[in-house]
């Protein structure tokens, strides 16, 4: 496990964005002439769905065999499935619905609609990994889910990422590859999201973030605090850990660090 982030500062949001998409096109063309397919699990909030949104308006999207890449998520509101809170909702409008997607390979969570509870629909969404992991022939032993190749997150104000927040239950979990959360601190309140370990899975994972309201955030996950007060010093790739910010994003982190990385 790659124990050193990379860090890379853009000027701002609308250049990161372009950036992380351009990126994500090429890390998932390398994937598909590897292995014959890619899988990137997405992210929601307006970063990430602006990326998306960057990568349908990217020229070199056509690298990509869409048909041939398969879609996780990180987490889910539990609302009705066409309610537009939904991550898999925005994602479909941002990029999705624009290139040709085998739907087959497209595994939303379930919705408010089709379970009577977050925890129903994360033990559905733990049987669909572990059922992908078989079915690429991993023998699950230790985590049950597919290989993940990028996996996208942001970072709320609150150092929480995908819906796993600050000393909750969630956030301790270390069997369990889904989990069902009540009482979010961020509405809505009832939400899905992988777990720590389920995450940590990934060859490659992307902290996503801008704004100076996630400096805070940013500074004490890269400071070395722990996962349960900040969720956001969890992540840890298999291969690398990928830190892409704005700079206000990176606005409390001292010059050490800063040097180690790139600006762009």
């Amino acid at each position: 496990m790659n124990a050193e982030p990379v860090l890379h500062v853009h000027p701002d949001q609308e250049i990161l964005a372009a950036a992380v998409a351009r990126r994500l096109v090429g890390r998932l063309a390398i994937a598909q002439r590897e292995r014959g397919e890619a899988t990137v699990v997405l992210t929601g909030g307006t970063l990430g769905i602006n990326t998306l949104k960057a990568v349908a308006a990217e020229p070199s999207r056509t690298d990509v065999d869409w048909s041939r890449v398969n879609f996780w998520w990180g987490d889910e509101r539990f609302v009705a499935k066409d309610s537009p809170d939904r991550n898999e909702l925005q994602a479909r409008q941002a990029l999705l619905d624009l290139v040709e997607v085998d739907e087959s390979r497209v595994h939303p969570f379930g919705s408010a609609d089709e379970h009577a509870t977050p925890f129903d629909a994360a033990d559905a969404y733990a049987e669909e990994l572990r059922e992908a992991a078989r079915l690429e022939g991993g023998d699950g032993a230790q985590m049950p889910v597919p290989t993940f190749d990028v996996l996208l997150l942001g970072v709320g104000p609150d150092a929480h990422i995908a819906s796993l927040f600050p000393e909750m239950a969630g956030i301790r979990e270390e069997e369990r590859t889904v989990v069902g959360v009540e009482n979010s601190p961020k509405p809505p309140p009832q939400r899905v999201s992988l777990t720590l370990p389920a995450i940590n899975s990934a060859a490659e994972i992307w902290l996503v973030v801008a704004g100076d309201d996630k400096a805070g955030a940013v500074g004490l996950a890269l400071a070395g605090a722990g996962p349960v007060q900040v969720p956001a010093a969890g992540p840890k790739g298999r291969e690398e850990t990928l830190w892409m910010l704005d700079q206000a994003a990176a606005s409390q982190l001292p010059d050490s660090l800063l040097a180690g990385g790139e600006t762009f």
